[in-house]
């Protein structure tokens, strides 16, 4: 129990250093509602610790409960303020948390003056009950505004990993609302004189009754409300990581095809732009080479002759798209040869269908980069007397 909830209390704490340290500045926005939220959280996990609950109680007898439950509420609170931070414009998103903050104020000072009434009154069930009372009102209130903005932002979200990092976090609320009905069911339990179930009982496994409702759904709900939330903040850095990869190797790959366009056609390379680091600025040089080679194709159409394409073809012998492929670079090489010996077509072919199919940038580099592909490598020869090395 000492290594679970410890070591996630480290590792939240970590993670909420982290996000308000190392964020760097302009800090992005709910940077600090989402330390608050991870914080929040780590002092949760420990006062579940045995080991803290036990140093603390020492000072002042069942503190941790207190120090527990205001910690869940102030983790609920920053929830809401990084969901409303990031969903809502900045104006409505401060109404919004200044009304959340006030609520929280109240709850946390209710429940502080509840919980010295009780100790000094010998644990009255009904102090308790007003405590509890306290305590679920604004919990709930929390876990069901959050869930209801998960679950419309993530059907309307952009990004993967936002979509399923709000589902997460809507799961992790459901686990959340198993903790609020639990605490209900001790409330009414308490109320009515009952004594159904015993609250204060210490836990010492993860599954059984009553931990499994007081510790392991409180614990599963901020694990996964953790996770989801960020999620897309550990996702983004990979995936641009990932991005600038591809640009930086699709750069290279278009690097041959671009050399012979550019140099039978000068015309096509866009001036001269600041002094540019590839490794710094791949997307603007990748979008940049993929335009000049888009247009050195284009002005190759008078000299594309339906022969040739029709000769391709019948010797041409792969799958559709990579046919597509080898067709398109045999046609960009013979249309470069005629160019360069002053020959017209006489039939013009029409411009590739796969290439016209594409229509975002993405979709036509993948494509040129199969055709740069063929064209190193696959593309076939056309017969051609006259024809002209390309290149030289």
């Amino acid at each position: 129990m000492n290594a679970v909830f410890l070591g996630m209390a480290c590792l939240l704490a970590a993670a909420a250093g982290y996000w308000v340290l190392g964020r760097g500045t302009p800090r992005p926005t709910g940077t600090w509602a989402t330390g608050a939220l991870l914080g929040s959280f780590a002092l949760a996990f420990a006062s579940y610790s045995p080991l803290v609950e036990n140093a603390v109680e020492t000072v002042v007898p069942h503190v941790a409960r207190l120090l527990s439950n205001c910690a869940s509420l102030a983790a609920a609170t920053a929830v809401l303020a990084v969901s409303f931070q990031l969903n809502l414009e900045p104006a409505e998103a401060r109404r919004r948390i200044r009304l959340r903050l006030v609520l929280f104020a109240a709850s946390a000072l209710g429940m502080t003056v509840l919980f010295a009434y009780e100790q000094m009154t010998h644990r009255s069930p009904q102090v308790y009950a007003l405590y509890l009372l306290l305590f679920i009102s604004y919990l709930g209130f929390a876990i069901v505004d959050f869930a209801q903005q998960a679950v419309r932002q993530s059907q309307s979200a952009r990004r993967s990993s936002v979509r399923i990092g709000l589902r997460l976090a809507a799961a992790g609320c459901a686990f959340a609302l198993v903790y609020t009905a639990y605490k209900l069911t001790v409330l009414v339990s308490l109320g009515l004189g009952f004594h159904l179930i015993h609250d204060h009982t210490e836990c010492s496994s993860l599954v059984a009754t009553p931990c499994v409702f007081s510790v392991t759904s409180p614990a599963l709900a901020v694990l996964l409300i953790c996770i989801g939330l960020t999620l897309p903040a550990v996702v983004y850095p990979i995936s641009q990581a990932r991005r600038h990869r591809w640009e930086t190797r699709s750069f290279d790959a278009l690097g041959p095809l671009w050399q012979d366009l550019s140099a039978a056609m000068p015309e096509i390379v866009l001036p001269a732009a600041p002094l540019q680091d590839k490794a710094a600025d791949a997307d603007f040089l990748l979008q940049r080479r993929v335009v000049e080679i888009s247009d050195g194709i284009l002005a190759l159409r008078p000299y594309r002759s339906q022969q040739v394409l029709e000769t391709v073809q019948r010797t041409t012998g792969a799958g559709p798209q990579e046919k597509a492929a080898i067709v398109e670079a045999a046609m960009v090489k013979a249309a470069l040869a005629a160019r360069m010996a002053g020959r017209l077509a006489e039939n013009v072919a029409p411009p590739s269908a796969e290439a016209a199919s594409r229509k975002d940038l993405r979709g036509e580099t993948q494509w040129l980069l199969q055709v740069a592909d063929a064209y190193a490598h696959h593309s076939a020869r056309v017969a051609d007397d006259d024809q002209t090395p390309v290149g030289a």
